[in-house]
């Protein structure tokens, strides 16, 4: 690299942020020290930690040239990178031309005509739920949306039940989240998850856990594709694979040795994690601005009421249950699920009047630009007409980004979307949900936006006519 006088960083705090978070003995909250930064110095923000350069990017145009205009030039910053240890190379870490094999493989399993097809589960799935709860129950709505949208995605996504397997799953994922910040914030952790130190044991029983049961489900998935191949007692028309997203993977590419199977289990990893963590604290934040927000929970309900009648939602009902959609965009607006994103610069660029050097970490938060006064006025107000049809052209493209952007926007994006708008119909039309008095709600920044206490809710059955014999 060259000297550091060549280059021309954005204006920033010239405390170095390392030495200031070893003086508190603790790092800076993200979600208070982005806003704080972007206000004090604009729109593009320069600080270091130790020997690296961050820059935080807090305007459209900034987004668009990094996702798009110069995406060759970047690649996932150290966060993200880190997440290897957990996710390997699976679709959110890897770079280059295996990111693209992963894309092109899973794609037919997110394609526009088929999204449909998983909305029976979405809707089956939730209104069992909903006979679950009792009326006047509390309940941490937080970990219900986890279980319920953990079964969706075991089910469309990997032809699973929501068995010990896919808990045990679940449960390994959750221990690990657990320890993000120990991942993430301490140095040279890469060596130290050798060590048998009790955060690393904790860590690697984890992992460990993970593993064997992903290897189980792959092992048994490779046993039906095979069967299907070889015409061997299959169910008719399910030809080479049984339909679900690991068994295309599979038939894609049948052959069973280390390499394979590991980047089997990195796929499996990533997109279970992406499919079911990011849509339940999307719908969990939601239930909770809802309980804040009477009129427009009333108004949701009235669609709800409208358009269904009593009868549960199908994928056909989408289109016409335009007010949830915009309380789901919303909800994501204010508590974005991934609420921070980051890259890497590989050689040195050029940045609007800035000159920046290779390794600089560009950082564009959500959570930042979605509460800019300057895209989205009275910007802590929740207020879902922001997204009505008519509205959204008004909004700049990169200045709100749920799903990130780019070649590397998320792939599961109309699932997720559609999965957020069926689960709430379905609940709502039944349930009202209020917060527990004196619960104390903080978002806690981890790989996503969760609650850090969860999210302690009381059921308030509705007054309405039932109509449908399921739940007669």
């Amino acid at each position: 690299m060259a000297a550091n006088s060549q280059y021309r960083f954005p204006p920033g705090p010239e405390t170095n942020l390392l030495w200031s978070a070893l003086r508190r003995l603790r790092p800076a909250n993200p979600l208070n020290l982005f806003p704080h930064l972007a206000k004090k110095y604009g729109d593009a923000v320069h600080y270091q930690v130790g020997s690296n350069h961050f820059v935080l990017l807090s305007h459209p145009d900034y987004v668009r040239e990094i996702l798009i205009m110069q995406q060759d030039n970047f690649v996932k910053e150290r966060t993200m990178q880190r997440s290897r240890m957990l996710l390997g190379e699976g679709m959110l870490t890897a770079e280059g031309s295996l990111h693209r094999q992963q894309r092109q493989a899973a794609q037919p399993a997110f394609h526009r005509r088929r999204i449909p097809e998983y909305a029976e589960t979405m809707v089956s799935r939730s209104a069992w739920l909903s006979r679950q709860w009792q009326d006047g129950a509390c309940i941490d709505v937080s970990r219900e949306m986890m279980v319920l949208t953990l079964g969706i995605v075991a089910k469309t996504l990997f032809g699973t039940e929501i068995d010990k397997e896919v808990q045990e799953l679940a449960d390994a994922i959750n221990s690990i989240m657990a320890l993000y910040n120990f991942l993430v914030l301490t140095p040279a952790v890469e060596l130290l998850v050798h060590l048998p130190l009790p955060m690393t044991k904790r860590f690697t029983r984890a992992r460990d856990r993970l593993n064997a049961t992903v290897y189980r489900m792959i092992q048994s998935h490779r046993a039906k594709v095979q069967c299907a191949a070889e015409g061997l007692t299959v169910e008719p028309g399910l030809g080479e694979n049984t339909g679900d997203l690991l068994s295309m993977m599979l038939a894609e590419n049948p052959t069973s040795n280390a390499r394979r199977d590991r980047q089997l289990r990195d796929e499996v990893i990533t997109i279970f994690l992406a499919g079911y963590e990011t849509v339940a604290n999307a719908l969990a934040w939601t239930w909770y601005l809802l309980s804040q927000n009477p009129d427009a929970e009333r108004r949701l309900r009235e669609e709800i009421d409208s358009v269904l009648g009593g009868r549960l939602p199908t994928s056909e009902d989408l289109q016409k249950l335009n007010y949830t959609e915009m309380v789901f965009s919303e909800s994501m607006r204010l508590f974005p699920p991934t609420w921070t994103m980051g890259r890497k610069a590989l050689d040195d660029f050029h940045l609007g009047p800035y000159f920046l050097p290779a390794g600089t970490t560009v950082l564009m938060s959500q959570w930042v630009m979605h509460r800019d006064a300057r895209y989205f006025p009275d910007p802590l107000r929740f207020a879902p007409e922001r997204f009505a049809p008519e509205s959204k052209k008004e909004h700049l493209r990169f200045s709100y980004f749920p799903f990130g952007a780019g070649l590397r926007q998320c792939i599961g994006e109309s699932f997720a979307r559609m999965e957020g708008v069926l689960l709430l119909a379905t609940l709502a039309q039944d349930w009202k949900l209020r917060l527990v008095p004196g619960h104390q709600v903080e978002p806690a920044p981890l790989i996503t936006l969760r609650p850090k206490y969860g999210m302690r809710m009381s059921l308030e059955r509705r007054n309405v006519r039932l109509l449908r014999a399921d739940i007669a």
